[in-house]
C-alpha cells in the first residue's frame, strides 16, 4: 500500500467513526430527522432482537420517537468497534461492515433504570454525501431494569 491509500483509509475509518457516534448521539438526544440522514435513501434498520420492529429508516425512526419517549434519560456507549472496510485488491472500497458492543443505560420517567447490552452490526456505504448507514442490526444480549422492565431476558 501506498502512503495515499494508507492516508485514504485512515480518513474513511474517522469517518465511519464519526457516522457510528453520530448514530448514538442522535438517539440520545431524540434528533430524528439526524437519525434519518445518517442512512442511505434505502437504509434499513432492525431491531426485533430488543423487542422493537425492523424497516425502514423512517419507519423505525418513528418507532423510536414513540418508544424512547419513556426514557428521558438516555445514554448509547457504543465500544470495541471492529471495522472491515471492503478491499479492492490493496484499495479500500465503497462498503464496510462495523462490529461493536454497546451499553445502554436509560433512566424512565417514573425513575426506573434500565439498562442493556448488546452488539451492533453496522453496513456502511460510501455515497456522494459521504459514509451513511445502510443496514443497521442490534443484537441485545442482556437488559436489566427495576419496575416494569426489570431483567425481562
Amino acid at each position: 500500500m501506498t502512503q495515499r491509500v494508507d492516508l485514504a483509509t485512515m480518513m474513511d475509518r474517522l469517518a465511519i467513526d464519526e457516522l457510528v457516534t453520530g448514530y448514538a448521539v442522535a438517539v440520545d438526544d431524540a434528533d430524528w430527522h439526524a437519525y434519518r440522514a445518517l442512512f442511505t435513501g434505502d437504509g434499513r434498520a432492525d431491531y426485533r432482537s430488543s423487542g422493537g420492529i425492523e424497516g425502514s429508516a423512517a419507519e423505525v425512526a418513528d418507532w423510536l420517537a414513540e418508544t424512547m419517549s419513556i426514557f428521558p434519560v438516555r445514554q448509547h456507549l457504543i465500544v470495541n468497534r471492529r471495522l472491515h472496510i471492503q478491499d479492492l485488491g490493496g484499495y479500500p472500497g465503497d462498503g464496510a461492515e462495523l462490529q461493536a458492543d454497546y451499553v445502554n443505560p436509560m433512566r424512565m420517567e417514573s425513575g426506573d433504570d434500565f439498562l442493556s447490552g448488546g452488539r451492533y452490526t453496522f453496513h456502511v456505504l460510501r455515497t456522494d454525501e459521504g459514509w451513511r448507514l445502510n443496514h443497521v442490526l442490534i443484537t441485545e444480549k442482556w437488559r436489566r431494569g427495576t419496575g416494569a422492565l426489570a431483567d425481562s431476558r
